[in-house]
């Protein structure tokens, strides 16, 4: 254990105000990463309101900003073929302490550019300690060449933050060093509008009370083939009292492949002969906590793509409303699954989705019992106690 003897008088570096970067996306892109960032640096400004905070984000952000206390600074393009932006701006902010990359492969692609020009920035003194956050990680069996090599590379930064014994393992396997790999979960913000009056939930959602009868079951997130949503239409079709629940389908369409296409023009289809509510933008965080605070049962019936492993956003934003959840024993879904397996399903398979789906709605109450582990969970996985953690390994690098 590192102790530090401080004469009288005399300050730690880490008791100054020091500097931290992110390079991330950031509100108001449409992206997952983006919304935690936002999560994470609010959290962290509320534990330590003299830490200075910038954002280098991507140019959907027009224009340099003030939010929340934290400068944002657009300065790379999605999948840049160079990120000498990113160097350029921390030579004009005067350099920082901790440069924290939100690493995700649909932001940065797949190579390696993100983490020379970060490693090539500590080589400049423009900061001191060099940070990954995976929110993705890649089995060998994916094939992808461009990830795995990444993934081998990153024993050249001083840690590595991924948000599941999944992601820590795999890249242990992969020959990353232990003691750079840090495992702090996704950050979890406990649902402020649960008590907040049904009749204004839905005004505020821009949903009608006539529209909406029985169980009110709400999927919420991106509308993909990954999100198993005809899966879940196909088993409630297979349920006999079809009439006596309401479904939510609420996100933005990514329509990326055929398969989406498809997907979507099914549920279109499913909105004529069930009642199906479809909800078709993009929701902020705020409009899917009052979606998950309007909810009877929250269902995420994901199909994961093979060999790869990452944490749902979705899903902790969904476990801290304190409501049922069902979900797929898919990798994203780990921490339901860890922490309420009879809560999952097998994915691919509707029959046995309506099956539970059936025995959740008969048994509501035992189920909201059964949920306290995950509920529990939720709780230790707060924004601000994983602010604590990030700031607990930011003075560990530091001080190396």
């Amino acid at each position: 254990m590192l102790r530090f003897i401080l004469a009288v008088g005399e300050v730690s570096n880490w008791e100054r105000m020091f500097k931290l970067t992110y390079i991330s996306t950031y509100p108001p892109t449409h992206c997952g990463i983006a919304e935690y960032t936002k999560f994470l640096v609010t959290a962290l400004k509320s534990v330590r309101p003299d830490v200075k905070i910038h954002v280098l984000s991507d140019k959907s952000n027009q224009t340099f900003k003030l939010s929340g206390g934290v400068e944002v600074h657009p300065v790379f393009e999605f999948k840049a073929n160079s990120y000498q932006s990113i160097l350029d701006e921390l030579t004009l902010i005067g350099g920082v302490d901790v440069l924290h990359v939100q690493h995700e492969y649909g932001i940065f692609g797949y190579n390696d550019l993100i983490l020379e020009a970060a490693l090539e920035a500590k080589r400049e003194k423009l900061v001191k300690s060099v940070i990954f956050t995976l929110h993705s990680v890649y089995h060998p069996l994916s094939g992808n060449d461009g990830a795995l090599d990444l993934q081998k590379k990153l024993n050249s930064v001083d840690a590595v933050i991924v948000h599941s014994y999944l992601m820590e393992f795999e890249l242990q396997n992969q020959g990353l060093d232990p003691l750079l790999i840090r495992r702090i979960p996704h950050g979890t913000h406990l649902n402020p509008f649960l008590e907040t009056p049904r009749h204004e939930l839905l005004n505020e959602l821009q949903l009608k009370e006539d529209d909406i009868s029985g169980m009110t079951l709400v999927t919420p997130g991106f509308l993909r083939i990954d999100k198993g949503l005809d899966l879940l239409i196909q088993s409630i079709n297979n349920l006999d009292k079809k009439d006596s629940m309401t479904l939510i389908i609420a996100g933005e369409k990514r329509l990326g492949t055929r398969e989406d296409k498809e997907m979507f023009d099914f549920i279109e289809d499913a909105c004529k002969r069930l009642n199906i509510i479809l909800v078709e933008k993009y929701l902020s965080s705020e409009e899917i906590l009052k979606l998950a605070a309007l909810a009877d049962i929250i269902i995420l019936p994901y199909r994961d793509r093979p060999a790869l492993y990452s944490v749902s956003g979705i899903l902790h934003l969904s476990m801290g409303s304190f409501k049922p959840l069902l979900g797929t024993r898919v990798p994203r879904l780990i921490e339901l699954y860890q922490f309420a397996p009879r809560a999952t399903v097998p994915p691919k398979k509707p029959e046995q989705l309506s099956k539970t789906l059936r025995w959740y709605i008969r048994n509501y109450e035992h189920m909201v019992a059964y949920m306290a582990n995950l509920y529990s969970y939720a709780v230790r996985t707060q924004w601000i106690r994983m602010a604590r953690r990030h700031i607990k390994l930011y003075r560990e690098t530091l001080a190396t």
